[in-house]
């Protein structure tokens, strides 16, 4: 049920992009630093004290590392979707060509956050940390992709596209199921590896986000407020 309320979530989200019109992308921004906020927050309050706290916990840090500069790499690719920045090129017809390696990078970077996912159901408290993290990093991100489809695709193949990148993060909860019941007792502290990567694509995605908040350097009121909201959500579940 998770599951399929995360790939409706999705699905919503991009559907929604027809209903409300955000022609400066105002209303995404202030979403993206809402969600950015809470995903570093959840990340130092929830997410990083969960990782360390296990019994081995030396190389911990370079996982984080790794997820941290594997963003890095997938935002080459993805053109910063994930941050709400993208930007596409007209080759002079009235459709922009299809973005594959942007479609691509996202549906990588999805799997990768639905891989904790696998424990859900049965894990700690923060987990649902987690679970409200990726939902709400989800809403902006499908939006924008949507956006973004429309413009190279017939609104079919739009439609399409983003019923694939809603089935990555399940596929990538059933992928760590199955590592997990067949490597997972080769590698020691699996579970807490798989976290630790994903801590670090949320610290470079969350950071990315709140610094673009202000943007020329210049004070935006609104955006600070839904910082603080976003922040104050995950403080408030410690």
């Amino acid at each position: 049920m998770i599951y399929l309320l995360l790939f409706l979530l999705v699905i919503i989200s991009g559907f929604s992009f027809f209903l409300f019109k955000d022609e400066e992308g105002k209303k995404i921004k202030l979403l993206l630093s809402f969600s950015g906020a809470y995903l570093l927050a959840i990340s130092f309050l929830h997410l990083i004290p969960e990782i360390y706290g296990c019994a081995d916990n030396r190389f911990i840090g370079f996982f984080v590392l790794a997820g941290f500069f594997l963003q890095i790499l997938l935002e080459y690719f993805s053109k910063g979707i994930e941050h709400g920045h993208v930007h596409l090129h007209n080759h002079g017809d009235h459709k922009h060509a299809f973005p594959l390696a942007v479609v691509a990078s996202l549906c990588v970077h999805s799997f990768l956050e639905g891989m904790p996912l696998a424990k859900v159901v049965n894990a700690g408290e923060y987990f649902n940390k987690l679970l409200i993290g990726i939902s709400l990093h989800n809403i902006p991100i499908s939006i924008v992709l949507m956006s973004l489809l429309i413009k190279a695709v017939s609104r079919a193949g739009a439609f399409f596209w983003l019923i694939i990148f809603a089935l990555m993060l399940p596929l990538g909860a059933a992928a760590n199921y199955f590592l997990e019941k067949n490597i997972g007792t080769v590698i020691s502290n699996y579970n807490n590896v798989i976290l630790a990567v994903v801590v670090g694509i949320f610290l470079h995605i969350s950071t990315t986000i709140l610094f673009e908040s202000t943007e020329n350097h210049r004070f935006n009121l609104l955006k600070f407020i839904s910082i603080l909201l976003g922040a104050g959500f995950a403080i408030i579940q410690w």
